[in-house]
């Protein structure tokens, strides 16, 4: 569907993420001018080996990624062949602005050195 009509759409595919514990922000998708976003789930798929012991991941937009969700766990993520789809449900949450960078960190990351795929759908309109 075309931007203008509101529908899901694919807005970031195939994004390497960091998700080892004591990795920095990585950016999945910025925000365009002129335009406003509502996430509406984010894949994280392909992990390059297992995220035991990651419980804690923050998504979102600023320095610590609280904007959207918080505290997901994605430790039973072992294999290359799983994926997650991560979603949020009646929750009251604050559009995102052009500009603003959705991105995922790590507070209780994997311990081991892992890196995934994230796709972000969502709602891109006109500001």
């Amino acid at each position: 569907m075309d931007a203008k009509e509101g529908g899901i759409m694919a807005l970031a595919k195939d994004v390497t993420v960091n998700l080892q514990n004591g990795d920095g922000k990585s950016n999945i998708y910025t925000i365009p001018t002129g335009k406003k976003m509502i996430p509406v789930f984010l894949v994280i798929r392909k992990p390059t080996g297992s995220l035991a012991g990651g419980i804690d991941f923050d998504i979102g937009d600023g320095v610590a990624c609280t904007t959207w969700l918080q505290t997901v766990n994605l430790e039973n993520l072992i294999l290359i062949s799983h994926f997650r789809v991560i979603s949020s449900d009646n929750v009251t949450y604050t559009i995102f602005d052009a500009g603003d960078v959705f991105g995922i960190i790590p507070v209780t990351g994997a311990t081991a050195d892992v890196d995934a795929k994230a796709d972000l759908f969502g709602y891109l309109y006109d500001a």
